[in-house]
C-alpha cells in the first residue's frame, strides 16, 4: 500500500500558443503514480487546463480528438477580435511595465469558459492511459509561457464536511457575481472548514443544485473593467447603442453564442443592468428576450458547467491545509435567467484525501 496521498509540482513549457501536452507522462519520470487508484489535476492558470476524463474518453484519449474540440471553440472566439480585455491601455491595473508584457489572451479565456476546460479534476488511474494539459495561450509572440501544475495521487476520498452557500443576484437575468467576494464569505467560510476538520490534502467541491437552472459555475479571471470602452459608448447615447445591439442579435443568430460568454465573461451584463436601471426597464420584454436569446444557446452548446473544485493543500504550509489557486483563478458563478427571489444556492463539500 502506498504512502498517501502523494503530490507533485509540474513546470509545463509550451512549445506553441495552443498545445495539448502529455502530464501524465512528464509526471511518471518524477515518481510513480501507477499505485494511486486515483489522480487530482490541478492547473494554476486561466487559460489552461484539463478536461473531464470522460470526455477525453470519448474524444479517443488523444491529441488528435482533443485538438479538433479544442479548434471549435477557438473559432468561435478569433485572436484579436477586438475584445475589451485586450485593449491594454484601457485597464489602469497594469502598469506600464506590465502593459509591454501582458497577453493580449481574451479570446483564450472565452474559449476555456466555453469548451468546458477544468483547473482542478479528478481522474480514475488507468494504466498507460495519459493525461492531457491544454493550453491555449502558451506562447505571446516568441515568448514561451511557463506554466505550473500539481498531481496528487489518493487512495480514497471522503466527505468531512457539507454547507450551502446563498448567493445574492440581481433582479436581472443576465448575470456574473465573484464567489471570491470577500462580502459573500465563501472562503472565510471554507478556511474556517479546512481547520475545524484539520483536512491538509483535500478537495473543495461547489455545485449548483437541480433546482438551480439557467446557471452554470466556472474558475476564470473575474475581471471588472474589461468593457470600460464600451461603457463610454453607452453613456454617450445608449438608446443607440441598445438598438444596434438588438439588430445585431436578430440579423446574426450564430453570433449570440459568443455573445452570451462575452456578456458574462468580461462583464458587459453588468453594463446591460446599468442602462436597464437607469431607464427602468428592468422587467421589460425587451430585457427578457434578450435573456432567452442568450440562454438558449448558452445551455445547449456551450459546456459550461455546474461544479467546480478547488484544491486544499499543505505543501506550502505543512501540517496546515489551504486552498491553493492560482493569482488570478475565481470562482464564478453565472447566471442567463433571473433567479427565484434573487439569489442562488451554491452547495459545498469538502472532502479529504487519503
Amino acid at each position: 500500500m502506498p504512502a498517501s496521498p502523494l503530490e507533485l509540482s509540474l513546470e509545463i513549457r509550451p512549445t506553441s500558443r495552443f498545445d495539448i501536452v502529455n502530464v501524465r507522462q512528464q509526471a511518471e519520470g518524477a515518481a510513480d503514480l501507477a499505485e494511486y487508484p486515483h489522480h487530482l489535476y490541478c492547473s494554476f492558470h486561466t487559460t489552461a487546463g484539463f478536461l473531464e476524463q470522460s470526455l477525453v474518453s470519448r474524444l479517443n484519449n488523444g491529441p488528435g480528438g482533443i485538438g479538433p474540440y479544442m479548434r471549435v471553440f477557438q473559432t468561435m472566439f478569433p485572436r484579436g477580435a477586438g475584445y475589451r480585455h485586450d485593449d491594454l491601455h484601457l485597464r489602469q491595473e497594469l502598469s506600464d511595465a506590465q502593459r509591454h508584457v501582458e497577453p493580449r489572451n481574451a479570446d483564450a479565456h472565452l474559449a476555456f469558459i466555453a469548451a468546458g476546460l477544468r483547473t482542478c479534476v479528478k481522474y480514475v488511474n488507468r494504466p498507460g492511459e495519459p493525461v492531457y494539459f491544454v493550453d491555449l495561450d502558451g506562447l505571446d509572440g516568441d515568448r514561451q509561457r511557463r506554466r505550473t501544475a500539481r498531481i496528487l495521487g489518493f487512495e480514497r476520498e471522503e466527505v468531512v464536511a457539507r454547507d450551502r452557500l446563498h448567493v445574492p443576484m440581481s433582479s436581472h437575468p443576465l448575470d456574473s457575481v465573484s464567489l471570491k467576494d470577500p462580502r459573500i464569505g465563501l472562503y472565510a467560510g471554507l478556511d474556517d472548514l479546512i481547520a475545524r476538520h484539520g483536512v491538509t490534502k483535500g478537495r473543495i467541491r461547489l455545485f449548483l443544485g437541480a433546482g438551480e437552472d439557467q446557471a452554470a459555475l466556472t474558475i476564470n479571471e473575474y475581471e471588472t473593467l474589461l468593457m470600460r470602452h464600451d461603457l463610454v459608448d453607452v453613456i454617450r447615447d445608449p438608446f443607440r447603442f441598445m438598438a444596434e445591439k438588438g439588430r445585431n442579435l436578430i440579423a446574426d443568430p450564430w453570433a449570440i453564442p459568443a455573445k452570451a460568454i462575452d456578456y458574462a465573461k468580461y462583464d458587459f451584463v453588468r453594463l446591460f443592468n446599468q442602462i436597464c436601471d437607469l431607464f427602468h426597464i428592468s422587467e421589460s420584454r425587451v430585457e427578457d428576450l434578450a435573456a432567452r436569446l442568450i440562454g438558449l444557446p448558452a445551455r445547449r452548446f456551450l459546456r459550461m458547467k455546474r461544479s467546480v473544485s478547488l484544491l486544499v493543500s499543505d505543501q506550502d504550509s505543512p501540517g496546515r491545509g489551504r486552498i491553493v489557486e492560482g493569482a488570478y483563478q475565481c470562482p464564478i458563478l453565472v447566471q442567463w435567467r433571473k433567479a427565484h427571489a434573487d439569489q442562488r444556492v451554491v452547495g459545498i463539500t469538502l472532502a479529504r484525501l487519503e
